[in-house]
């Protein structure tokens, strides 16, 4: 398998607080130098970093493809009991298409707002 024919699609950035380190300019720049074809990122319930990575991704002729990792809960965070919900999973979800990139919007601001 060469670099042409793999596509990360779970990668944190700058803006999944905590968590993340890659610099969008570096990351894109490195997605070009290895002729990567396409590149993901799926912040941690955050999409902050959506606009300018698609733009910097278009720009090096890499597909950028939006995706958020989302965090799934049993109850929502005003009515978490202690000990008994503190366990949290994932979702990683990627935008198919502009529709998609605006319901990712839509719920990483559900979520942000606690509804």
């Amino acid at each position: 398998m060469s670099h042409a024919d793999f596509v990360h699609l779970h990668l944190h950035t700058e803006y999944s607080l905590l968590d993340g380190a890659c610099r969008l300019d570096k990351l894109v720049e490195k997605a070009h130098e290895l002729k990567l074809p396409a590149l993901a990122i799926t912040d941690h319930g955050a999409m902050h970093g959506a606009v300018d990575f698609w733009k910097e991704a278009r720009s090096k002729g890499v597909k950028p493809i939006i995706g958020c990792e989302l965090y799934i809960s049993h109850e929502r965070m005003a009515d978490k009991r202690p000990g008994i919900d503190d366990k949290r999973f994932h979702l990683t979800v990627l935008a198919q298409n502009f529709t998609g990139y605006q319901n990712l919007i839509r719920l990483a601001t559900a979520a942000h707002l606690g509804e």
